[in-house]
């Protein structure tokens, strides 16, 4: 069983990240074969809306790491996307890759809508990791609806899990320790009474990423 995580935050420990270790700690304590991504690290160009990929089942794109990336993409048993949440969406690192996955689909106009048919069906469990720094889940449903529609259309049988993480607005803030919460609301003039509530909340966030490692590797045995 493999997983890829292709990790679209820039902060190498901010709390997208935290939250992806934790994932990534409960596959491996599975067996299960993990390798993560960094997004902004990748040397790739960005789709140019070409079209070739419908004619030639491949990107046309050359001289980047998309080769590479693309095979582990589709060698994947699990591909787990992290991201914190910028303006309602995706770091535009992650997104860049998220554009090359045209290449997998062959897209066809209709009087009605387009068609999309991937060259072979997918199989695969998806997991959206999402961190923000609004209160409000809702923020980030935009990636979770685009999400939705990209595992639909690639196969029938792929499977969507999403984790949201609100209120997440500093580096390490959901490992903070509760004085630290305290301190930190304090600064950007929240209620204090939040940082209890909020310590908790993210200790069974950071929970909740490990067990869900732990369920998706078991999902895809050795």
């Amino acid at each position: 069983m493999k997983i890829l995580a292709l990790n679209g935050s820039p902060r190498r420990k901010g709390n997208t990240t935290l939250l992806l270790q934790e994932f990534l700690r409960g596959t491996r304590e599975t067996g299960a074969e993990a390798a993560e991504i960094i997004a902004d690290e990748a040397n790739l160009k960005s789709c140019k809306g070409c079209l070739r990929c419908n004619l030639i089942k491949r990107c046309a794109i050359r001289g980047d790491d998309w080769p590479e990336l693309s095979a582990g993409v589709l060698n994947s048993d699990v591909l787990v996307f992290a991201s914190p949440v910028y303006f309602h969406h995706l770091t535009s690192p992650l997104k860049k890759i998220l554009d090359r996955f045209r290449s997998f689909i062959q897209v066809r106009i209709t009087q009605q809508a387009l068609k999309h048919t991937p060259w072979q069906p997918w199989r695969k469990d998806f997991v959206l990791i999402l961190s923000l720094g609004s209160s409000n889940a809702a923020d980030a449903q935009p990636i979770i609806d685009l999400f939705k529609f990209m595992t639909s259309i690639l196969g029938p049988e792929n499977r969507l899990t999403s984790v949201t993480g609100t209120r997440l607005a500093v580096v390490n803030q959901v490992t903070m320790e509760k004085k630290e919460l305290r301190e930190l609301y304090r600064k950007i003039e929240l209620p204090l009474h939040l940082a209890e509530q909020d310590y908790h909340h993210n200790r069974k966030l950071l929970k909740e990423c490990y067990e869900l490692g732990k369920e998706v590797a078991a999902r895809h045995p050795l």
